[in-house]
């Protein structure tokens, strides 16, 4: 039950700042290891994207933005080097999104990076903690935890 001292918008403005610090974190890391260019949603867009590619069209949808602000978000990323686009095999009229060596680097880079930042919070809260924090997590949060439509989510 919500108290005065324990309103109820504390939680989620925890949950966020939570993310926030992790992601801030992360990129201050991807930086310094050579990828200073990388922001936030470039993260949900290299995962719609995913190892086999996709089209402008079918990112938005899992972005739950537009095309064309896919496209704008996409060709950043191109001009970056992360992305590149290319003819799709199956189908020539089609336009496949792919990543490059640069993306894969950036992707990888995070995991390896989320890892360790787990390892800080656990060296800091403890590891039984951080493990229960995640528990009841997923005990609250739907089974589609993984959605990537985040930027459009918050856009609109």
């Amino acid at each position: 039950m919500a108290t005065p001292d324990r309103p109820g918008f504390v939680l989620p403005l925890l949950l966020l700042a939570g993310f926030r610090t992790l992601i801030d974190d992360l990129h201050a890391e991807l930086a310094a290891q050579g990828h200073p260019e990388l922001r936030p949603v470039h993260g949900f867009v290299l995962q719609a994207v995913g190892v086999t590619g996709t089209t402008a069209s079918e990112l938005g949808q899992r972005l739950g933005v537009s095309k064309q602000a896919a496209g704008k978000t996409v060709d950043r990323l191109v001009a970056l080097g992360y992305l590149e686009r290319a003819d799709d095999p199956a189908d020539a009229r089609r336009k496949l999104v792919r990543m490059t060596e640069r993306g894969l680097d950036g992707l990888r880079r995070s995991a390896v990076l989320f890892d360790q930042l787990r390892d800080r919070w656990a060296a800091t809260l403890g590891a039984d903690r951080v493990d229960a924090i995640e528990d009841d997590l997923r005990r609250m949060v739907p089974t589609d935890v993984f959605r990537l439509d985040v930027p459009g989510w918050f856009g609109g």
